[in-house]
């Protein structure tokens, strides 16, 4: 059992990840800043971008996960989807302005819209039942890894290349390419999982199949409801990134935050993953809530760089015990043939909330300050708290 156990395609997908986040973290590690600093954007700028950036690559996965449930094939979406994301990341360097790092950003995350839902559903198929939360936890963590190695490397080529930051951001274009590489060899669809998705509920992607979704059953529904109320509470890392410059981090350092962020969240999502194998998972769900709430308390109160700091490692845990952890939860409470669609559509959902979060942190920030976003995230987690011991266990 352990790590030994999970299929090598698990391993080949944690790696895709892996490299594709080193990239995009490269580039959102020194983003925020340079909107506000090189670009004049305001905070609430800042908020639209990565709201409506990170909420269309959740809206799309309904789709491409719909398709993907129609084809019976995963792999040929996540290759499309990775393949796009790769295609656009030249696209940073080039930025001249917050208009063309919005459609940068959009393009990259349709990338990661198209190939979230597949690859989500792929990884269920691989897996075994019995180490489906260590599954997705290990590719949570790896995927993690290059989200805290990208702003390393930022931090380092920044100081190597004098702060020249579009030479840095070039840098980020080859380990895309590479991620697509590792994910055109190295990982094979189970011939089983196709199978699966064909049938007489499979005809295309509406009529039957939209009306089988709505069987999915109640603890599908109930998670879909407790989620987006998380998400709700949960906005973009960009203000954790801003909250630290804020309060002293200089310009050069300011990707540290999520390195720092990262590890915590690389550190913590396997085990979480693992121990919600033997535990169940809804006690763990409820630590990371609570994480969240702790999280969101010191940031809003934190005085220095150290204090918001330690908020940002409490936020990086929260994380950890919740995302990969969110996606067994869905592996578990879906039907195999339709895995696709309901990650999409739980993606749908956390989209929505997840653009409303950040718009209203960053409507927040502007009108009362740094700490208003924080708080206002306690009171709502608390609140997702409260739905999810009102859900019935399924």
């Amino acid at each position: 059992r352990g790590l030994k156990a999970i299929p090598g395609g698990v391993w080949a997908l944690g790696l895709v990840s892996l490299f594709m986040d080193t990239s995009s973290e490269l580039i959102h590690g020194l983003l925020p800043v340079f909107m506000v600093s090189a670009l004049g954007a305001s905070a609430l700028s800042v908020g639209f971008v990565e709201g409506a950036a990170e909420a269309t690559a959740l809206v799309s996965r309904v789709f491409s996960g719909a398709i993907s449930d129609w084809l019976g094939r995963r792999k040929l979406l996540t290759v499309l989807g990775y393949g796009l994301a790769a295609a656009t990341k030249p696209l940073f360097p080039l930025a001249a302005s917050v208009d063309w790092v919005f459609a940068a950003r959009f393009l990259d995350r349709v990338g990661k819209g198209i190939r979230g839902a597949p690859r989500d559903a792929l990884v269920g198929e691989i897996a075994p039942p019995a180490l489906r939360g260590a599954a997705y936890g290990l590719r949570q963590s790896l995927d993690t890894v290059g989200a805290f190695a990208g702003p390393l490397l930022a931090v380092a080529l920044m100081a190597a290349f004098a702060d020249d930051l579009r030479l840095v951001l070039w840098v980020a274009v080859a380990p895309a390419a590479l991620a697509v590489a590792i994910l055109v060899v190295g990982v094979r669809e189970p011939a089983p999982a196709r199978a699966a998705t064909h049938g007489p509920a499979t005809h295309g992607p509406a009529g039957p199949r939209s009306r089988a979704i709505e069987g999915v059953g109640a603890a599908y529904w109930g998670l879909l409801a407790v989620a987006s109320a998380l998400m709700l509470g949960r906005f973009s890392e960009a203000f954790l990134v801003l909250r630290a410059h804020g309060a002293g981090l200089a310009v050069g350092m300011v990707p540290l935050v999520l390195v720092v962020m990262n590890l915590a969240y690389a550190a913590s999502a396997y085990p979480a993953g693992a121990l919600s194998d033997r535990l169940g998972r809804r006690g763990v769900l409820v630590a990371g809530m609570l994480v969240l709430m702790a999280a969101d308390a010191v940031l809003a109160s934190a005085g220095g760089v150290a204090a918001v700091l330690a908020g940002v490692v409490l936020w990086g845990l929260h994380m950890g015990l919740t995302q990969g952890l969110l996606a067994a939860m869905v592996a578990d409470a879906a039907p195999a043939r339709l895995g696709g669609t309901a990650f999409g559509v739980f993606g749908l959902a956390s989209g929505v909330a997840v653009l409303a979060a950040s718009l209203a942190a960053g409507w927040l920030w502007d009108a009362f300050g740094p700490p208003a976003p924080f708080w206002a995230g306690v009171a709502v987690t608390g609140l997702a708290l409260a739905l999810l011991a009102a859900v019935p266990r399924g």
